[in-house]
């Protein structure tokens, strides 16, 4: 039960965040041209990551599914707050992440050692959230894990 809450919390607050708060430009490539990259690239991990968790790409919202890939964070809902954690460890800070933090943390407190632990993998983590992953489709995965230590 309280997994359809968030979900449904999540379903409603997704479009007004994508509306109001994102400002980046959506990335505009369907998402059978991702597996058109190379096997090992970024790019064709996010739409493999896409096609088996039968989801489409989220217009302005990309770069979540990106750092599901680069985490190998599942799409579980205690999953899900975990990696918001984990970008906290890594230095992101927004309205967003704070409100699935709190509900997270209030609907799932057995999962708090799980979530400290997403939090302390980001934090030996280099700042990596910032990152235009437009720009990084064609580079390989394990070559920007390895680099910001992932």
């Amino acid at each position: 039960m309280r997994d359809f809450l968030i979900e449904k919390l999540y379903e409603s607050s997704k479009k007004p965040y994508q509306k109001y708060f994102k400002k980046n430009e959506p990335w505009n490539i369907p998402k059978p041209k991702l597996m058109d990259y190379p096997e090992n690239s970024l790019g064709f991990g996010l739409g493999n990551f896409l096609y088996k968790n039968h989801f489409d790409i989220q217009e302005k919202l990309e770069d979540h599914d990106v750092i599901h890939v680069l985490t190998n964070t599942g799409v579980s809902v205690y999953e899900e707050i975990g990696m918001q954690y984990y970008l906290l460890g890594n230095g992101k800070k927004s309205l967003y992440l704070f409100m699935v933090i709190l509900s997270g943390t209030i609907f799932y407190p057995k999962r708090m050692y799980y979530f400290i632990q997403q939090f302390k993998r980001g934090k030996k983590a280099l700042p990596f959230h910032y990152l235009d992953f437009s720009k990084m489709l064609f580079m390989p995965v394990q070559s920007i894990q390895k680099t910001f230590n992932i």
